[in-house]
């Protein structure tokens, strides 16, 4: 009988504290338990990262069944190649905002760290504009440069306008739930998400096929449909930190630059933007070495099965964010020997997540493929692709947690170091390699990936186990 009651006592804890993750609770991280603690910042993280691989996934699955698929979907999955490089300049500052606002909070100072959050959005206003402008001029030649044939480049136009044109609202929607994460708020994060996704999801096929007195707009209808959705998530981001949700107590002053305070954010955010764009142009360069090889069903197999990766991968993403707010809030406290416990802990539930991802990409690889077109050569390199990347999933799920760690330490030099010998001294070289002197095409792209994937794990972890990370100042 005890044990049964024991049973109910746990399932019913476990139920309270699913329901305080949903909805958010003013919540000191560095005094609960670290598993409460990593439940409450990890189940709105990893279903935030998952909303947010939703945006293209809906887009693949609508233009997928599109005429002329494969190019659509090779225009859908380039322009999210380039815009890889927005998504490391919004992450980069994100995790600078992460560190530096976590940190503040584990030292009990709500004002310095609205500041610091504030002081990162207008950073941010101010480069987006820059990114902007250079996707309206050069939409066509910067999908020519991606490997695109001239047919498609031409289709792609529009699409790649609307897309970069808003990239303000992509900078906004992935920094301030950064904030938000730093100061234990990851539930407004996620209910950012889950509303951008919403809309999206209605206005994805009204826009592309048409109802109505609305015409079709095919690939420009996703377009529209993805800027309005994430539009909508920053303004109810705005309307919260305006609000003063949670643990931040913003005020408009605080958008006035302040020096010190935006070279300090700088410092930490420079090698962390870095690191990510060292990530994404290594990615850019092998979706252009798949076009190449591939052709255009090879290019657009690939895309399915990146998106494909991402969308299962990133609740893991999200998971090892909650790493690195416990890490940062625990360094703020003074509590290192927690901060890297809790660490490990986490490692632990990515290497469970990700066994169970890879099992389902080489069970069910090609029906996740099937799902989103009908090609059945696009069919056979995207199962091909899922079955090479997914079996370096479980290191990479704890690698994913290590780099984030030394991010929410404020320590973001080791991950670009780490980023720079991995990807450009190795992956890129490995990957040209096999595909174009070994004569493997795609395929050869394919297995480099999970190669260095593990030779990033092993690193991490030998540099993490030194301990250096706890000395970072933010």
């Amino acid at each position: 009988m005890s044990q049964t009651i024991k049973a109910k006592s746990r399932l019913s804890n476990f139920f309270t504290v699913l329901g305080q993750a949903f909805t958010g609770t003013e919540i000191d991280y560095t005094s609960i338990s670290i598993r409460k603690a990593i439940m409450l910042l990890a189940v709105p993280m990893m279903l935030e990262m998952m909303m947010e691989s939703v945006f293209v996934l809906v887009d693949l699955y609508f233009v997928g069944h599109l005429p002329n698929s494969a190019e659509a979907i090779q225009i859908v999955g380039l322009t999210e190649s380039v815009l890889t490089i927005i998504y490391s300049l919004a992450m980069g500052l994100g995790m600078a905002a992460t560190a530096v606002v976590a940190r503040r909070i584990g030292e009990k100072n709500v004002p310095a760290a609205s500041m610091a959050g504030m002081q990162t959005i207008a950073i941010a206003i101010f480069v987006s504009m820059l990114i902007s402008i250079t996707g309206l001029i050069f939409a066509k030649d910067i999908l020519l440069l991606m490997g695109a044939s001239e047919q498609t480049a031409l289709q792609g136009v529009a699409f790649v306008r609307i897309m970069m044109g808003t990239s303000i609202a992509i900078m906004l929607l992935f920094l301030i739930n950064g904030i938000f994460r730093g100061a234990g708020n990851a539930a407004i994060a996620m209910q950012s998400l889950w509303l951008a996704n919403t809309i999206n999801i209605i206005l994805c096929p009204i826009l592309i096929r048409g109802l109505g007195p609305i015409p079709a707009m095919g690939l420009t209808g996703a377009a529209l449909a993805t800027a309005i959705g994430r539009g909508t998530g920053v303004l109810f981001q705005l309307y919260h930190l305006a609000k003063g949700s949670g643990n931040l107590k913003v005020k408009l002053a605080y958008l006035k630059p302040h020096f010190d305070q935006i070279k300090a954010i700088v410092k930490v955010a420079a090698p962390a933007v870095l690191q990510f764009v060292i990530a994404s142009c290594s990615w850019i360069f092998l979706a252009e070495l798949v076009a190449t090889t591939g052709g255009d069903h090879g290019s657009a197999g690939y895309q399915t099965a990146l998106r494909l990766m991402m969308f299962f991968m990133l609740p893991a993403w999200g998971l090892s964010n909650a790493a690195a707010t416990l890490v940062g809030q625990n360094m703020g406290a003074n509590q290192m020997e927690r901060a890297e416990k809790s660490v490990f802990t986490t490692i632990k539930y990515s290497m469970i997540f990700m066994a169970v991802v890879m099992l389902l990409f080489l069970t069910f690889g090609h029906l996740f493929a099937s799902f989103f077109t009908e090609d059945k050569q696009v069919i056979a390199v995207a199962t091909e692709a899922l079955r090479i990347l997914s079996y370096g999933f479980v290191l990479y799920g704890i690698g994913m947690v290590l780099i984030s760690a030394f991010n929410g330490a404020g320590d973001t030099w080791t991950p670009t170091k780490i980023n720079v010998v991995a990807f450009w001294f190795f992956q890129i070289p490995f990957a040209y390699f096999l595909a174009k002197h070994l004569e493997m095409g795609p395929t050869g792209v394919f297995i480099a990936i999970p190669v260095a994937e593990v030779g990033i794990t092993l690193a991490a972890y030998l540099i993490f186990k030194k301990g250096n990370w706890k000395k970072t100042a933010v």
